[in-house]
């Protein structure tokens, strides 16, 4: 038998007043009872709170703002979240938009050939527009160049981010006249690395770089004077980490050299030397008082210089050991 349609309409009408009469409770603000005015929603607190006499309405409501708190703008922007960070190692501080390489759609189906072309152009337009000025243009060159001599010399990323911050301030000062982005963009790399106490020689930047030594090593001095970045010599004890590591030495024979090369320095011997060559002489004094089998070949060539200057300082650390024995306990 068949249902009457009367009956239909009248469940049909029910349920939809009672769903219009709850989107209504929802949506309308709750009256105080004490004044009768709107209630206000306190996101911070949890609440609903009369905006005449301040009585709670709601409690225990639902907070949807952050987790966590910040006291300045700078903290705000480093604990936020929303899209991704920005960062001085792009030109434009990453804030502007990237088109995928890939010529796939949100499926990941491949486009067709009409589509690829059009994201081909579209992305030739995006790069022409992410550097329009000759300003953005040269950072962006050098900038590049700065991650791609990081990588190759494996720097961290806080050693990028320092030697864009010292590419900017130069370009702001105006020192890049006459002189080439590539050797600007390794001297502020070069001090980057020495401010953060992990250094790299002058020589280590040779295969990495595009320009010749003599220009990098020129750059850097006028970087360095003109902006006043007071660098430190190089401590010669950072490299034996690195130097130790790669010839795979016993780890005593890496804290003898560490003690050796503080026995020079409380002798004042170190002043005037090239601190590479005092660490690569160090492991290799520290090898013969260790018993370890370490040839002056093998250190050299990890430290980069010659046989030589090996030759003529570890003498001279083995002499400051012996005569300052508190020092080299220490």
């Amino acid at each position: 038998m068949a249902r009457p349609e009367n009956t239909l309409t009248t469940r049909e009408a029910g349920r939809t007043e009672t769903e219009t009469d709850e989107e209504t409770e929802e949506t309308d603000p709750l009256a105080c009872p004490e004044c009768g005015a709107e209630g206000v929603r306190d996101e911070s607190h949890g609440e609903t709170v009369c905006t005449e006499c301040g009585v709670v309405l709601e409690d225990d409501l639902v907070d949807r703002g952050p987790e966590w708190r910040a006291f300045d703008a700078s903290e705000r922007d480093e604990k936020s979240r929303v899209g991704a960070p920005t960062t001085g190692m792009l030109h434009d501080k990453g804030l502007s938009s990237v088109i995928d390489w890939k010529d796939q759609d949100a499926h990941g189906a491949a486009l067709s050939s009409k589509k690829r072309q059009e994201m081909q152009r579209l992305r030739t337009w995006d790069e022409r527009f992410r550097a329009q000025s000759a300003r953005d243009r040269n950072l962006k060159q050098a900038l590049g160049e700065i991650s791609r001599m990081a990588s190759a010399l494996n720097l961290p990323d806080n050693v990028q981010e320092t030697a864009s911050v010292i590419y900017r301030r130069a370009l702001e000062e105006d020192l890049l006249p006459g002189r080439s982005i590539e050797a600007m963009a390794t001297a502020a790399l070069y001090a980057a690395a020495r401010k953060a106490n992990v250094p790299r020689s002058l020589d280590e930047f040779a295969p990495v770089s595009r320009v010749e030594r003599k220009e990098y090593a020129r750059a850097y001095r006028y970087m360095n004077e003109e902006l006043e970045l007071a660098i430190k010599p190089a401590d010669p004890a950072s490299y034996l980490p690195r130097f130790c590591s790669e010839l795979a030495v016993d780890p005593d024979v890496r804290n003898r050299a560490r003690e050796l090369l503080s026995a020079a320095e409380r002798s004042a011997i170190l002043s005037g030397k090239n601190p590479v060559g005092l660490a690569a002489a160090a492991i290799y004094a520290a090898g013969l008082l260790c018993e370890e089998k370490l040839t002056q070949n093998e250190i050299a060539e990890v430290a980069d210089v010659s046989t030589v200057t090996i030759r003529e300082r570890y003498p001279e650390l083995l002499d400051a050991g012996a005569t300052n024995p508190a020092a080299a306990a220490d």
